[in-house]
């Protein structure tokens, strides 16, 4: 199997295939995030693909699921993602669900005819990286969209009936933002009715363009006891039915729950954790070095 750089996939696809059909981010310009910053964009030609392909058939035949690498996979056209449907299919026929990370601008760039098309060759399960509900915040983070392109286009993919998983950050408006970030970024979930929640907690760290602007003062991150606060916000203010997948390790509270059937349950949880953490803790920034 080829894989080039830095490779990730969320922590649910850990059963998957990883299947590489392109390198690095297309994007790459978020100010929070380091995961791509020195790999060079660029799409893996279809004959490594069906080349990985057979390798796969051989060494994984039963496989089920596939996850395709790397960071907005969804970049590609309906036009190439389709031929690599059929090739997974082709070398293993036991596939379900062909799934990736994506960008709302990735869908954006697909017809509502396409996105169906799409389905139907199994391609469901999109992880997309919305990180806040908050306008301001939103554009502060350089994710190259609206909040008004992302209510748009997540209700596109419902209509197409492609089911996708909402990844976003707890802090990312930063201090003294947090439970309006919350209400906003869960009045964003409820509008647009994911499958999934994933929620991460901000980290400003290496050279991104975020850590640069807290050491010039320009952003103050969130304590760690208004981190919490907001996660509980957010449960709270979640009214529809969708899973929260929130085993991340950047999140000191992390558990998995069905909402809002676990809702008292896991705001009990938040509220322990609360109580019982050292308070010099709740009241810091803890280092976090990934997203």
């Amino acid at each position: 199997m080829t894989y080039t750089g830095p490779v990730y996939r969320p922590p649910y696809e850990a059963n998957s295939l990883l299947l590489q059909v392109t390198v690095g981010c297309a994007h790459n310009a978020c100010t929070f995030c380091t995961m791509y910053r020195d790999t060079k964009f660029k799409v893996e030609p279809i004959d490594q693909i069906e080349q990985d392909l057979k390798e796969a058939a051989r060494l994984y035949p039963n496989t089920k699921r596939v996850f395709l690498v790397n960071g907005d996979a969804f970049v590609l056209s309906a036009r190439r993602l389709k031929p690599i449907a059929e090739l997974i299919h082709k070398y293993l026929p036991f596939v379900e669900v062909i799934s990736m990370y994506a960008s709302v601008n990735n869908v954006k760039g697909k017809s509502d005819e396409e996105l169906r098309e799409l389905v139907k060759l199994g391609i469901r399960d999109l992880w997309v990286g919305v990180e806040t509900g908050h306008a301001k915040t939103l554009q502060y983070l350089n994710k190259g969209f609206t909040l008004e392109e992302a209510e748009k286009q997540l209700k596109r993919l419902n209509d197409a009936g492609m089911p996708f998983y909402f990844g976003f950050m707890f802090g990312a408006a930063g201090s003294g933002l947090n439970q309006e970030n919350a209400k906003a970024t869960a009045k964003l979930i409820n509008a647009t009715n994911p499958a999934g929640v994933v929620p991460t907690t901000l980290g400003a760290f290496g050279d991104s363009p975020l850590a640069k602007e807290v050491e010039k003062g320009n952003f103050t991150p969130s304590t760690e006891i208004d981190v919490l606060d907001e996660q509980m916000k957010l449960i709270k203010l979640i009214n529809i039915n969708t899973m929260y997948m929130g085993i991340h390790g950047l999140n000191t509270v992390a558990f998995d729950a069905q909402l809002p059937r676990d809702k008292e349950q896991v705001l009990t949880r938040i509220q322990n954790a609360k109580d019982n953490l050292n308070p010099s803790y709740l009241n810091s920034v803890p280092e976090r070095h990934s997203v």
